[in-house]
C-alpha cells in the first residue's frame, strides 16, 4: 500500500472493476497459472486483494493512524500475472485518538466504504458468494489484529479478534459480515482457528492447502 501519486501502473480502483480490468486481471492469472474454475481464481485473486488492503488498515489502527480506504479514491496496481500488486491512497491518512478503540469500530470504514462495494464485484464477475468473499477478508484482518496485540486480550482467552466474530452486528447496528467467519476449535490438545467456508484454492494446480484453517477435514493435511 502506497500513495497513488507514487504508484507506477495505478488505476482508479471504481474504474479497474467496472470497465472490464478486473475480468481481464482474472484471465492473466488464469493464463499464468492455470486452471479453469472461476470461482477459484477470483476468490485466490480477492486473497491478494484482501491482504494487500486489510493488513496495513488494522495495523495503522492499531498505531491510532487512520488510512484513506474509500473505494472511490483509491487505485490498484496489477503484477504481470495480473495479481494485485499494490493499492494506492489519496493520502496519508490522519491520527485518531485510539482510546475506546476496538476491532469492531476500526472495521466498520473498511466495510461500509470500501469492503462491501468490492465484495459486489466479486460476485458479480467472478462468481464467488458474499460469504465467501468476506470470508476472504476476515483471515487478514484476524491476523493484523492478532500479531499487534500488545498484551493479552482479556483474562483466560489469547484470541484478540474474538469479537469481530462473535458479534451479530456493527457498533452502528448494522450486520456484522464477519460473524462467525472464523471459529476457534479444541483438535485433540491443540486449539486451532478455521474457516466457516473454504476460499477453494484446492481447485488451483499447485497452490498448497491452507491447513489446519481449511474449513474442508479433507484438505487440511494435503
Amino acid at each position: 500500500m502506497m500513495l497513488s501519486s507514487e504508484l507506477e501502473g495505478a488505476i482508479p480502483l471504481t474504474e479497474f472493476f467496472r470497465s472490464g480490468g478486473f475480468s481481464a486481471a482474472l484471465d492473466t492469472y488464469a493464463a499464468a497459472h492455470g486452471g479453469t474454475d472461476r470461482r477459484a481464481i477470483a476468490s485466490m485473486w480477492s486473497l491478494y486483494y484482501f491482504s494487500a488492503l486489510a493488513i496495513p488498515y488494522i495495523v495503522a489502527r492499531r498505531a491510532d493512524h487512520v488510512l484513506p480506504v474509500a473505494a472511490n479514491d483509491m487505485t490498484i496496481a496489477l503484477a504481470e500475472d495480473g495479481l494485485p500488486r499494490a493499492l494506492g491512497l489519496s493520502g496519508e491518512g490522519d491520527w485518531s485518538d485510539g482510546r475506546g478503540a476496538n476491532l469492531l469500530s476500526f472495521v466498520m470504514p473498511l466495510v461500509s466504504q470500501h469492503l462491501a462495494e468490492i465484495v459486489a464485484q466479486l460476485k458479480t464477475v467472478g462468481g464467488i458468494a458474499p460469504k465467501l468473499a468476506w470470508n476472504n477478508a476476515a483471515v487478514y484482518i484476524d491476523y493484523a489484529y492478532n500479531a499487534t496485540q500488545a498484551g493479552p486480550a482479556m483474562a483466560g482467552d489469547n484470541w484478540a479478534a474474538r469479537a469481530l466474530f462473535t458479534c451479530p452486528h456493527l457498533p452502528d447496528g448494522s450486520k456484522n459480515p464477519f460473524h462467525d467467519c472464523l471459529r476457534h476449535e479444541m483438535d485433540g490438545e491443540q486449539t486451532v482457528c478455521r474457516r466457516k467456508i473454504c476460499c477453494l484454492r484446492y481447485l488451483l494446480p499447485g497452490i498448497p492447502s491452507c491447513g489446519e484453517l481449511c474449513a474442508l477435514p479433507a484438505q487440511r493435511k494435503q
